[in-house]
């Protein structure tokens, strides 16, 4: 919905500019970085500290980068600046390149964030910039259901919704009010506007308000502080971030954990039983990034959906640097049944950008998948495959990560400084660490920490198997699943999987697994069961690997504080190459203190501690 009229970015939508013909970046540092007195703010950090901007109205992303260039520039190198913002029309690539090209001062940072925007989802995005020292939280929803979703954590807010009388959804008495409640004691605000009605609504949610010198032709503009804290809400406690931590499980959820909270500066052990990382369900040689969701887009969707869009942005970070091995090749979700169908046409009726997904018909998911398929479905462009022991180990690469691989942990002890794990290494010598959080990451094997015994895990084993490519399945160009998934050949060789048999720790390969396995073939399309040569397999001399998982019931995973210090980021399941890096994510968040990567609602249905409280 962008036009250009003078060779300036203008909204067909709300018939409004989106900043100043006299100079849009000149306009943006002076009503918002001036008008909440980021620099010296930002300049009087302590290095550990972080600060939290809340914007209504992303537009083309100016106001994000701007501020970016000035904590560059005048913050302390160690600290952080988390940026909310809310957006209920995106723009597209293309106006959003276009837009920010007029700012050649801008263009780094504008790279970066062009380099993103193609991984944008519905409803919450969180993006990491310059080593994770800067985190752009993008909501793109309803400004009043994002805001209601947010805790007391804003430092400075940015009103830039276009003009009140063009877009009043912006500016109502509803959203002030949620832009108070979710503010700090003595939070800011900048604003273009001169209103008198938002004056007196901003007035009237709590905020001290004047008027100031505007910017070019407008001779006012409004700013203020927050008057006192939120009056039915406590703002977030301000939670200095720890010097040390450790993380006890190596697997793609403890790697995680470990690298977001190294970028925040803290120290890190990583523990590890196996002598290496990835080794047990995290090991397999192929993984699928797999997106199941539903229309109802109850919190699980929700949580899975933002995962989805944060795990493509986060390989966008590491893959030209770490060398994962990755195939963007798109995945198919056939309607092979009629409780699919209803599944997917339900879920497509909800209007989805073409590039996260899009229903496509027998057809054209034939001609996509480059072989004859019986159904259509869902097609999901940017779904592919990976090698998970690549990515856990570019993701424990940081330097503050040290690791301790072949090393047991046999109890976990709350101390005055935080937890204190003990154990044996593999030359059965004892050990201990201390660390002011501990963040468990074990999968279902949880028995030997007391605070978390009972919690609802459920060991699932789960066996892939390695099916040889023939010439006529060489011909597969994405990942197609129904009952199961097949994914395309990588050295001669196809991956299919995977089965699921519930308390069940063996990781022995079965025979009966691979016959399970190819036997989902025919739900795809027998015209790839008959390309992929299953009659003529020899069973006994087929590849695979089995491992165990771990499920929680209702597939939610346990992800954040159980007891002061002790965090968790259990029950993945078969989502865990998606759900694990937000997971860490969040964990890194909350132990810092710092505004959380997800809405309120899936922070709460993540949380451990109710399922502990529901078993007593």
């Amino acid at each position: 919905m962008l036009d250009w009229q003078d060779r300036q970015p203008f909204s067909r939508r709300f018939g409004d500019v989106y900043f100043s013909r006299d100079s849009g970046l000149a306009e943006k540092r002076h009503v918002f970085l001036q008008g909440n007195r980021l620099a010296e703010r930002f300049a009087s950090l302590s290095s550990a500290d972080g600060f939290t901007i809340g914007e209504t109205g992303f537009g083309t992303g100016l106001n994000f980068l701007c501020t970016w260039q000035l904590f560059d520039e005048v913050a302390p190198f160690k600290g952080s600046l988390d940026f909310f913002s809310v957006e209920k029309y995106p723009l597209d690539e293309r106006d959003l390149t276009d837009a920010l090209a007029l700012w050649p001062a801008l263009h780094r940072y504008a790279d970066d964030l062009t380099r993103r925007w193609r991984r944008r989802i519905p409803g919450w995005n969180r993006w990491s910039f310059a080593g994770g020292r800067i985190r752009l939280t993008l909501v793109i929803s309803d400004v009043a259901e994002a805001l209601s979703e947010i805790p007391g954590v804003i430092d400075a807010w940015f009103f830039d919704g276009f003009s009140p009388a063009r877009n009043p959804e912006m500016w109502t008495q509803a959203v002030f009010e949620s832009v108070v409640q979710a503010s700090r004691p003595g939070a800011t605000f900048a604003t273009y506007t001169c209103a008198g009605w938002v004056r007196r609504g901003l007035e009237q949610a709590g905020f001290q308000v004047s008027k100031s010198p505007g910017f070019g032709r407008k001779r006012e503009m409004l700013r203020g502080c927050l008057r006192n804290s939120p009056p039915m809400q406590p703002t977030q406690p301000i939670r200095s971030a720890p010097i040390t931590a450790i993380v006890i499980g190596g697997g793609v959820a403890g790697c995680a954990a470990a690298s977001a909270l190294a970028m925040r500066g803290v120290s890190v052990t990583l523990i590890e039983l196996a002598p290496a990382l990835a080794a047990t369900a995290s090991g397999n040689p192929r993984g699928i990034l797999h997106t199941r969701l539903s229309a109802g887009m109850n919190p699980l969707h929700r949580f899975v959906l933002a995962s989805y869009g944060h795990a493509l942005a986060l390989l966008d970070e590491k893959l030209p640097i770490d060398g994962i091995a990755r195939d963007e090749c798109g995945e198919l979700q056939l309607a092979f049944s009629t409780e699919e169908a209803r599944r997917i046409d339900k879920l497509a009726a909800l209007g989805w950008p073409p590039h996260v997904l899009r229903r496509v018909d027998a057809a054209e998911a034939s001609s996509l998948a480059g072989i004859e398929l019986a159904h259509g479905g869902l097609w999901f462009p940017a779904g592919g495959w990976l090698v998970p022991p690549q990515l856990c180990g570019a993701l424990a690469a940081n330097p503050a990560i040290v690791r301790r691989t072949g090393h047991r942990v046999e109890s976990l002890v709350a101390v005055d400084a935080g937890w204190r794990v003990e154990g044996e290494d593999q030359h059965e010598q004892a050990w201990s660490c201390e660390a002011q959080a501990v963040v468990v990451c074990t999968g279902y094997q949880v028995k030997p920490f007391a605070p978390m015994a009972s919690l609802p895990l459920t060991p699932v084993r789960g066996q892939i198997t390695m099916v040889p490519a023939t010439p006529q399945s060489e011909n597969l160009r994405t990942i197609v699943c129904a009952g199961g998934y097949l994914a395309p050949s990588a050295a001669g060789l196809h991956v299919m999987g995977a089965t699921h048999g519930f308390n069940d720790e063996s990781v022995e390969l079965r025979a009966s697994d691979h016959v399970e396995n190819l036997s989902r073939l025919a739900e795809m399309s027998p015209a790839l069961a008959k390309a992929m040569n299953i009659d003529s397999l020899n069973i006994a001399q087929l590849g695979g690997r089995a491992s165990v998982r771990a499920s929680v019931p209702g597939a939610m995973p346990l992800v954040g504080e159980l007891l002061p210090g002790l965090y968790t980021s259990l029950g993945h399941g078969t989502r865990g190459l998606i759900t694990a890096g937000l997971s860490g994510e969040s964990i890194a968040a909350a132990v810092c203190g710092q505004l959380p990567p997800l809405p309120s609602a899936v922070v709460s249905a993540l949380a451990p501690a109710r399922k502990l409280t529901r078993r007593k």
